[in-house]
């Protein structure tokens, strides 16, 4: 493809993200790239996309809710009272917008990289985990346990993110985005079909 100047996406990029941001940032990139290699995904995609998915995450809440209304993008209750949860809608519109992006399936991995969708495209999977897994990442529950899957199986580890952030969530009596259930209860059915074909 050769298509995108990643190396002009990362210095405009770094203009509106805290250094820690930033780093998490590159960390999902080179952990998109690795999974890309192995599972069979263009890789530059996956670098674009993990660059990218992010790049609304440093922006005010109240102006992630104010720049939504303004470009019309739909937004849900459960954002509407954790604004927070904007930043991957958001960061799909400023890829297209400001880093002109034009490809829909990274555009879609961008935006669905923190609830996770049902029947998820190889690439938004791989964006889903590599933002969950990258080395900088350390207090998620069975971190190692995932991080070995999504080398191994990407439906099995999709499966295992959504539960544990779930119950994490339930844990924390934090905001939850009723996506994020859909999504966890259809990778649920996949494994269960699966362990019951002999």
């Amino acid at each position: 493809m050769g298509s995108y100047n990643l190396h002009k996406m990362e210095k405009k990029l770094k203009k509106y993200m805290d250094e820690a941001r930033y780093d998490h940032t590159l960390g999902v990139m080179y952990t998109a790239a690795s999974l890309a290699m192995c599972h069979g995904e263009d890789v530059e995609r996956a670098q674009v996309a993990g660059l990218l998915h992010d790049s609304a995450k440093c922006i005010p809440n109240p102006k992630k809710l104010k720049l939504c209304r303004q470009h019309r993008i739909p937004v849900t209750e459960a954002e509407e009272r954790a604004p927070y949860l904007l930043h991957a809608k958001l960061g799909a519109y400023l890829a297209r917008e400001k880093y002109h992006v034009q490809d829909p399936e990274i555009l879609s991995a961008i935006e669905c990289h923190t609830t996770g969708k049902p029947a998820m495209t190889l690439l938004e999977k791989i964006i889903f985990l590599a933002d969950y897994i990258e080395p900088l990442r350390s207090k998620a529950a069975n971190l190692a346990e995932i991080r070995r899957l999504a080398f191994r199986d990407l439906d099995l580890a999709v499966y295992t993110t959504m539960r544990d952030t779930l119950q994490y969530l339930k844990q924390e009596n934090t905001s939850l985005d009723n996506l994020t259930v859909v999504a966890y209860n259809y990778y649920k059915e996949i494994i269960r079909k699966r362990e019951e074909t002999p």
